[in-house]
């Protein structure tokens, strides 16, 4: 006898109606508001509610579930509209987007296609490198990768549930089902409230943060058949839900705080909704949902949201904008329905009646050649980023100066075109990030890597902070042979060398990872300690430095280098747009303090030597994006290698200054 009760399978149309809601709050909130609306969570619990009711109901009726078919339907329903846009927006990257952003095109085609990029972007977001990326047009389909992975482990939870209720544990299979999708959702709450709370970005793509969200649908459709309210206050739950799913994005920062428990305030709106249309009144929300455009709206839902994303990229890159107006955005939404009704008509449509009967073997075919054209589309977009932005012309170094223009005052300097390209500027990083057993982001262990001289050297160096000391090394490698130095690298991205982070803008293992790296160093001290010494255009040198160079005083010397100058723009972009590099150049009293920030601050230690190579990117006037034919920056303020190794001779006459001012006695092992 079953005990296992579902509600009556029926077409739902207040369904399409919360599914057209949601998706124009997303379009919305992205062209207009520039934020998140919470539309995204609704549609997890929806997926979530359906998806349940459609697995147990396969399995009451045939006994189990028939992966083969139901894969198939699913990539019916998902792949060829998907598949479409994935390669409609690869094509129209090349085309809209800056070269700079070529690099990811690719590896977001990929993703993409084939349901990961919600962890493309999870590793992106801790990723300090990867951090300042511009928003890539494929970035909505994190929320689809996310959905496909439910999609695939739903089916195994549910039947594996089911099969152990019946035939193992001999136990009402209502029950076991319900009981195992609280602990699936409670697990999962409570992972996704921790991580939240410990690294926000990488919890907001998770999956496993998300799977509370789509269990909590399931639960619904369990309970839902018992669930009985009087039709008054059905008519209140419904509209009061609606409301809220309306107004969650204004009442809350979504992207920032989202998926801990605050994603339960668009998901009860959903609930609330849901159970109010399982009493049918005259005045209910269901009644409004259910209304034919809402349902023709909600039947485009999946095609809108896949098309509206790379169309606002693309709108904003070539106008150059931040913000859309409300006319181009109307014209935006305008076109994104007409290519979702055109796409769902002549594709969605067409392939969804492939399949049934004894179509299958046709439904296989077409979906493999859809995967087989997203596939070469990539491969076919990839070797024309090669082919486009190789080099014909062998570079001379002579050519390319960079910093030893101003240095050595060089005249005559032939015109070529800057160097690094605008495809490999994003990795043109300093050499150590190749080995990442030296890289200690996110980490309180500190870990340290020697280069340099590493035999019968004269001094050691210890390199420590984040990537604006970091971006030092390659001038220091170029001198260590030169200077007969050994370099000791403590690097944590995104970390300072400071015992405090009033500004908040620090890794949260920055301040313990400080702290264990101050007790290395007095326990096996360099002979000096390579730091910065400021912070952007601060008038005076953030305290958390000098209480960490006063823990030195007496143990070493601190060689602290004035901070690199910041630029107003993406400089690779800028420089791509622009007629002139001096266009994206920053005046100097706009890029830098005026006066020297340690001459200003008191308490400083007297084992701290200064250094300033303010010269070396900017005139008295103006700081430029490039110098000798290279470019300075590979984006608003980090320095690109090459133009780092160039640094070199500015950097040699300071170092060698402060290593003839060591104490050798005191100061060296």
């Amino acid at each position: 006898m079953k005990d296992l009760l579902l509600p009556n399978k029926r077409f739902r149309p207040e369904i399409e109606g919360i599914r057209t809601i949601a998706t124009l709050l997303i379009v919305i909130y992205h062209i207009w508001l520039g934020r998140v609306s919470g539309g995204i969570d609704v549609f997890f619990i929806i997926s979530g509610y359906l998806m349940t009711l459609s697995i147990l109901s396969r399995i009451e009726r045939t006994g189990s579930v028939n992966f083969i078919d139901y894969f198939l339907n699913l990539t019916r329903r998902l792949f060829p509209q998907a598949i479409v846009v994935v390669i409609f927006t690869g094509i129209m990257a090349v085309i809209f987007l800056p070269q700079f952003e070529w690099g990811e095109i690719i590896s977001h085609m990929m993703a993409s296609t084939f349901y990961f990029e919600n962890w493309r972007l999870a590793f992106d977001s801790v990723d300090y490198l990867a951090k300042d990326n511009l928003a890539s047009p494929f970035q909505h389909f994190w929320s689809l990768s996310v959905q496909g992975q439910f999609y695939l482990l739903w089916p195994i939870i549910l039947s594996s549930t089911y099969y152990i209720a019946r035939k193992v544990l001999k136990t009402p299979v209502y029950k076991t089902l319900l009981g195992s999708l609280i602990i699936v959702c409670s697990l999962s709450m409570i992972f996704s409230i921790y991580q939240t709370n410990v690294n926000q970005p990488f919890a907001y793509f998770n999956t496993f943060t998300r799977m509370w969200e789509f269990s909590i649908g399931g639960i619904f459709a369990l309970l839902s058949p018992y669930l009985v309210f009087n039709k008054r206050l059905s008519v209140v739950l419904g509209w009061f839900g609606l409301l809220i799913i309306c107004l969650t994005g204004v009442i809350l920062p979504v992207s920032t705080v989202f998926p801990g428990y605050l994603a339960l305030l668009p998901i009860s709106g959903a609930l609330l909704i849901l159970i109010a249309s399982e009493s049918i009144t005259v005045y209910g929300v269901n009644r409004f949902l259910a209304t034919k455009p809402l349902i023709y709206l909600g039947s485009l839902s999946y095609g809108v949201y896949l098309w509206h994303w790379p169309l606002l990229i693309f709108y904003r890159s070539y106008m150059e904008v931040e913000t859309v107006p409300i006319v181009d955005g109307i014209l935006l939404v305008i076109i994104t329905f007409g290519l979702s009704m055109i796409s769902t008509k002549l594709l969605e449509k067409p392939v969804q009646k492939i399949g049934r009967n004894q179509q299958k073997g046709k439904l296989v075919f077409v979906l493999t050649m859809m995967l087989v054209l997203a596939c070469s589309s990539i491969f076919s977009i990839s070797a024309y980023i090669e082919k486009a932005t190789a080099s014909s012309d062998v570079v001379e170094i002579k050519d390319y100066p960079g910093a030893e223009v101003n240095f050595y005052q060089l005249k005559n300097i032939p015109e070529v075109e800057p160097i690094p390209s605008p495809v490999e500027i994003k990795t043109d990083l300093p050499s150590f990030y190749k080995d990442l057993e030296c890289q200690s982001a996110n980490l309180i262990e500190v870990r340290k890597c020697s280069y340099g001289v590493l035999r019968d050297y004269d001094f050691t160096v210890a390199l420590v902070g984040g990537s604006h000391s970091g971006h030092w090394f390659p001038a220091l490698i170029e001198l260590s042979k030169e200077m007969n130095f050994k370099i000791d690298l403590y690097s944590h991205d995104g970390c300072r060398f400071t015992d405090e982070d009033s500004k908040g803008n620090l890794t949260e293992a920055c301040i313990p990872w400080n702290k264990n790296l101050i007790d290395m160093l007095i326990k096996d001290p360099p002979d000096l300690v390579f730091t910065t010494s400021t912070v952007n255009k601060r008038p005076k040198v953030p305290r958390g430095f000098i209480n960490q160079w006063k823990r030195l005083e007496g143990i070493t010397t601190v060689f602290a280098i004035r901070d690199n100058p910041r630029m107003k723009t993406i400089i690779p972009v800028c420089l791509e747009q622009a007629d002139d590099p001096l266009e994206c150049s920053v005046p100097r009293d706009e890029a830098i303090a005026k006066e020297d920030p340690w001459k200003v601050t008191e308490g400083i230690p007297s084992n701290v030597f200064f250094a300033d190579l303010t010269d070396s990117f900017c005139d008295e006037t103006t700081c430029s994006p490039v110098i000798g034919n290279i470019i300075v920056y590979r984006d608003d303020n980090h320095i690109t290698a090459e133009y780092a190794k160039t640094l070199a001779p500015a950097l040699k006459e300071p170092l060698q200054q402060a290593f003839d001012s060591l104490d050798t006695t005191d100061l060296r092992k």
